[in-house]
C-alpha cells in the first residue's frame, strides 16, 4: 500500500522541456506555455489567461479591489507579492546582487531584467514590426503604439496616455508638483529623469557616446534621439498628414499647425506661439537683448542658432546638400525652397487670384499688385 502511494506521489516529467512537476495539475498547467492555450476568459474585457489564478488577479483591475495591505503605511496592493515587494522599501534590503556591476536589487525578477543591460538579452519580440524588448511589460507598452490604445485617463482634463507613469507625470501639470529638487540649487522638477539631466549641468558629465560620431551627452535618451540622425529613423508619425518625426514632442508641435493650437501667450503684448521657445525669442523684441555675438563681425542675434547661420556667410560654409542636383546651402530652409524648383511645389496661393508661389515672399510681392502698395 506504502509503495502505491509513493507511485501516486513520483514527479511527471515534461514532454516538451523535460522539465518536472508534481502529480497533478502542475504539468498540465505548465504545458500551456508551450501549445499557448488560455482557457480562462475574462467576462468584462474578454482577454484571457493561462490559469484560474491568474484571471482572479487580473478581475481586480476591474473591481479595483486590493485585498492585501501593508501594516506600516497601510498601502494596499492588488497581489500579495506586490506587498512583499513593497514591504522591503521600508526595511531597505536589496538581498540580490548583479555580479558583474555589484548593483544591489529589492526583487530576483529586478535583477533577472538588469543582467539583460549586459548580456543584450531581448526576448520578447514585437508580432507587427520584429522589434525587441527586455521585458514583457515593455512590449506590452509598445504594442500600444500600433493599437493606439491609451487606457489610463487623466480625471481633470480627460488626456489619455499608453501608461500609469505618464499619467502621473501629467497629473502635475494640474497641481503643479514638483517633487525632486537638486541639492546643488535647489530647482525643483516634476520628474526624477529630468533632475537628472539637470545635475550634469553641474558636473558637465558626459558619460553617453555615439559610435558613429563619438559625440558625447549627459543621458541616455539624449543618445538614442542623436542616433536618429544616423539612421534616419523617424517612428512619429501624424495621424492627419502621415508627416515622420524622430522624436514624439516634435509630432505633439506639429499638431498645432492642425489644430491652429497656440497655448503660449507673450504677458507684454499677448501674442500667442505654437512653441515656447517661439515666444521666448519673441521676448527679447521687447527687450531687445541679443545675447549672442559674432566673433568676426561682433553682429549680435537673439539665438544662438541665429548667430550658427550667421557664421556660415564668414565660413562659406554648406552643409545642405540637394539629391538632385548636389548644389549646396548654408541652411535646411533655403534647401527646403531650392527642392520647390525640382518638384514644382507651390504652398503659397494668393487669396484674390489664387495664383501659387513657391515661397511666402514671394506672395508677399505679388500681393501688391493688388493693393497698390510700393516697397
Amino acid at each position: 500500500m506504502l509503495s502505491q502511494n509513493r507511485a501516486r506521489r513520483k514527479p511527471v516529467e515534461g514532454t516538451e522541456c523535460n522539465k518536472t512537476f508534481s502529480p497533478g495539475t502542475d504539468l498540465k498547467r505548465h504545458m500551456r506555455t508551450h501549445t499557448g492555450e488560455n482557457p480562462f476568459n475574462c467576462t468584462v474585457c474578454n482577454k484571457k489567461f493561462i490559469s484560474g489564478s491568474k484571471l482572479q488577479v487580473h478581475l481586480r483591475t476591474h473591481t479595483g479591489e486590493k485585498p492585501y495591505e501593508c501594516n506600516v503605511c497601510f498601502k494596499k496592493f492588488t497581489q500579495l507579492g506586490h506587498l512583499k515587494q513593497h514591504g522591503i522599501s521600508h526595511t531597505g534590503e536589496k538581498p540580490f546582487e548583479c555580479t558583474v556591476c555589484k548593483q544591489k536589487f529589492t526583487t530576483g525578477p529586478s535583477l533577472k531584467v538588469h543582467l539583460r543591460t549586459h548580456t543584450g538579452e531581448k526576448p520578447y519580440g514585437c508580432t507587427v514590426c520584429d522589434k525587441m524588448f527586455t521585458t514583457g511589460h515593455r512590449l506590452q507598452i509598445h504594442l500600444r503604439t500600433h493599437t493606439g490604445e491609451k487606457p489610463y485617463g487623466c480625471t481633470v482634463c480627460n488626456k489619455k496616455f499608453t501608461t500609469g507613469s505618464i499619467l502621473k507625470n501629467h497629473l502635475r501639470t494640474h497641481t503643479g508638483e514638483k517633487l525632486f529638487e537638486c541639492n546643488v540649487c535647489f530647482k525643483n522638477f516634476a520628474r526624477s529623469g529630468h533632475l537628472r539631466r539637470h545635475e550634469m549641468s553641474h558636473t558637465g558629465e558626459k558619460t553617453f557616446e555615439c559610435t558613429v560620431c563619438n559625440k558625447k551627452f549627459a543621458s541616455g535618451d539624449g543618445l538614442k534621439l542623436h542616433l536618429r540622425t544616423h539612421t534616419g529613423e523617424k517612428p512619429y508619425s501624424c495621424t492627419v498628414c502621415n508627416k515622420k518625426f524622430t522624436i514624439n514632442s516634435n509630432i505633439k508641435v506639429h499638431l498645432r499647425t492642425h489644430t491652429g493650437e497656440k497655448p503660449f501667450e507673450c504677458n507684454v503684448c499677448f501674442k500667442k506661439f505654437a512653441q515656447i521657445g517661439n515666444l521666448k525669442v519673441h521676448g527679447m523684441s521687447h527687450t531687445g537683448v541679443k545675447p549672442f555675438e559674432c566673433t568676426v563681425c561682433n553682429k549680435k542675434f537673439t539665438q544662438g542658432s541665429d548667430l550658427k547661420r550667421h557664421l556660415r556667410t564668414h565660413t562659406g560654409e554648406k552643409p545642405y546638400g540637394c539629391t538632385v542636383c548636389n548644389k549646396k546651402f548654408p541652411t535646411g530652409s533655403d534647401l527646403k525652397v531650392h527642392l520647390r524648383t525640382h518638384t514644382g511645389e507651390k504652398p503659397y496661393g494668393c487669396t484674390v487670384c489664387n495664383k501659387k508661389f513657391p515661397t511666402g515672399s514671394q506672395l508677399k510681392t505679388h500681393l501688391r499688385t493688388h493693393t497698390g502698395e510700393k516697397s
